[in-house]
């Protein structure tokens, strides 16, 4: 799973992708970029596939994309993951791909509607119940 969060603690973005290699490094790293614009810095963990993916998308850009690896920066996204894994280590494991891509994906939706991410109509405070009600309309 990539994840990205930013100063504020907010999702930015994520995708669940069966391998963590280059291709899916450089693939979330371009759906996040064309949702959410060119950052100026981004931190990364040790993985070598992050690297390779940012990289490959800096070869192709005229400013490029400052890369920091540091690992107490890292930590907002590590918090932000550990409510995900509080709930999904009792599950032991899920059957399929499928399967773990639609429990995770349903899992962040409902963490980010309790973050207060969910855009909100006429500046009306919602509670989270409300919010996950105007999903199904």
């Amino acid at each position: 799973m990539y994840r990205a969060v930013d100063k504020a603690g907010d999702t930015v973005d994520l995708l669940f992708r069966a391998k963590r290699d280059k291709a899916a490094a450089r693939r979330y790293f371009e759906k996040a970029i064309a949702g959410n614009g060119v950052p100026e810095t981004v931190t990364i963990d040790k993985s070598g596939a992050n690297l390779a993916g940012l990289n490959a998308i800096n070869a192709g850009r005229d400013i490029p994309i400052k890369i920091r690896h540091s690992k107490y920066l890292n930590n907002a996204v590590e918090q932000d993951h550990r409510a995900i894994k509080r709930i999904v280590r009792p599950m032991l494991g899920f059957k399929s791909f499928r399967c773990a891509r639609v429990i995770l994906g349903g899992i962040e939706l409902m963490h980010m509607i309790a973050k207060g991410q969910m855009k909100s109509d006429g500046g009306r405070h919602r509670s989270v119940a409300e919010q996950f009600y105007d999903l199904a309309k």
